[in-house]
Formats: structure tokens, sequence, C-alpha cells
């Protein structure tokens, strides 16, 4: 059966909740190293198809599960930040089971780019396994900034209806200068599997999370790369750069794409970026 995007099997993760969500796989026969990728806000495992097709043409598997609160839904809602770390442990397990001696990347996007560095700061004591992280316009600040009026309403609702929604706005038309993928994004929400309305829990989480980093950010002990969209709309690239630019120890390479929208995964020099996720794992493999 041909898979709707490009995978080669879909795999389940049982959740902190209990509940199963899908991993989405793309695998080489036999992977040099995996690449596990957690998605962003209003986002799914399947769009990273192509940097799964990318990565399996030049001998490494990528795996993306569907986030808690983002499985096949329309509206996206969390009780807590932490229960994506918490899925983000599990799936590492079951990447060192189902992947047993293969090197591991933890690669993050967007929101996936921030919950990797909760996850490397909070939860992450070192794995002779994982070879390093990689972070793609993390959400560290938000390029548009929220009104306090709003921020103070959204926390009111957490409170008391936390699965309301609240308006974040149509997001997908700053993601990509791709009108193919675009269009993808559009099918994707209207088809119900990738959510295009968040709850006011979910909002609050989530500002909460960014607003924890700075304080935290010299607690950062690991490899990183870091992809920064230079015409990104949703995540500020200039506090990024400044927060990750205080990491000492030559941890951090950054590399900016001025031209960039927010997906750099999906933009369309993305095979460029693919090269350099490459060029910068590759000899990280046998050390």
């Amino acid at each position: 059966m041909k898979m709707r995007f490009s995978e080669d099997r879909i795999e389940k993760l049982t959740c902190s909740d209990g509940i199963q969500r899908d991993i989405h796989i793309w695998e080489p026969e036999t992977p040099k190293a995996v690449f596990l990728t957690i998605h962003g806000l209003f986002d799914h495992g399947g769009n990273y198809m192509n940097p799964g097709i990318y990565l399996r043409e030049h001998g490494f598997a990528t795996l993306a599960h569907n986030q808690h609160g983002h499985h096949q839904q329309k509206k996206a809602h969390v009780s807590r930040f932490e229960v994506f770390l918490d899925d983000l442990e599990l799936m590492l397990v079951w990447v060192k089971e189902h992947f047993q001696g293969v090197p591991i990347f933890i690669m993050g996007h967007s929101m996936g780019g921030l919950i990797a560095l909760h996850f490397g700061i909070m939860r992450f004591k070192g794995d002779p396994l994982v070879k390093g992280f990689i972070l793609s316009s993390p959400s560290l600040e938000n390029s548009i900034k929220t009104p306090g009026i709003v921020i103070k309403l959204a926390r009111l609702l957490s409170a008391i209806a936390p699965k309301m929604r609240v308006p974040y706005g149509d997001l997908t038309q700053y993601v990509t200068r791709d009108k193919e993928i675009y269009e993808r994004h559009r099918q994707d929400e209207k088809d119900g599997i990738m959510p295009a309305k968040g709850s006011a829990r979910l909002a609050i989480e989530f500002l909460n999370a960014q607003d924890w980093v700075p304080e935290h950010i010299l607690e950062w002990k690991h490899p990183m790369l870091v992809i920064v969209s230079g015409d990104d709309k949703l995540s500020n690239a200039a506090k990024t750069s400044e927060l990750l630019s205080q990491i000492e120890g030559g941890l951090v390479t950054e590399v900016l794409y001025p031209d960039n929208y927010h997906e750099n995964f999906n933009e369309l020099n993305r095979e460029e970026v693919f090269a350099r996720i490459v060029e910068w794992a590759e000899p990280r493999i046998g050390e």
C-alpha cells in the first residue's frame, strides 16, 4: 500500500497517556544513524517526508512521531508542556529497542526545537548512542508579539476552561515559500491530520516554556547544530542567535539561511539544508 507521505512503514508509540500514536518511518536497509525528529506546533510526523526521503537516500533513517495533542485532530491541546518531554523519553527508548546499537541524532523543528532544548537540559543525562541535537527554527521567542491583554485572557481560560479554543492566527501562510508544500499543508488541515487551532492551555504552556529558556540556556552541555531561518515570521531568529550564542565550549554550530521562511525542511533550498545536516552529522557517528 502506498503511504501518503512516502514512508517505508508506520509503527505505534504508546505515549505517556496510554494512547498509541503513529511513528512515521523512512529508512534504508541498514541505516548508519537514526534521526529522531520532533515536529512543531500545529504539525504532524508525516510532514517530515522531505528530510525522510533525502536522508534515506543518504543512508539514514528518519523517525517522526505524532506528538501529544496533535494526533489526527483539528484542535491541538495538552494539559502541560512536560508531556512532550515524557513522550520524547519514551520515543528514545523505542528507537534504541528497534534500532539497537545505531547512533541517534535528536532533531526538533520550531516547537520541536523548544522541546529538544528543554529535554537536553532537564531530562537528558548523556547517552553514548546520542551523538548530538539539531534544531531548526527553534521557537524560543515569537516574531509577532502577543498583546498583554490576550495573554491575560488566555491565562484565565487556561485555568477555568483549558480546552477552549483561543485565536492563534493563520500560521500556515508563513511557513514556506514553496507553493506546492503550502497547498499540501492546507489539504492536511482539511483532512484533519494537521491541527489549525489550539487550546488556551496549550498557548500558555507554550509561552511558559519559552520564558523558561533564558534562565537555563547556560546549562546546555551537548553538541548542537542550529538551522536559522533569516526571514522567519513565526520564530524570532535574532533572539535564537542571541540566546544560543551564550552557550560556551564550541558546542553550537549555527547556520543561517537569510531568505528562508520558518520551515527549513520544506523550503525551496531544502536539499542544501539537508546536505549541511549530513555534513555535520557524519563525522560524529563514530565518536
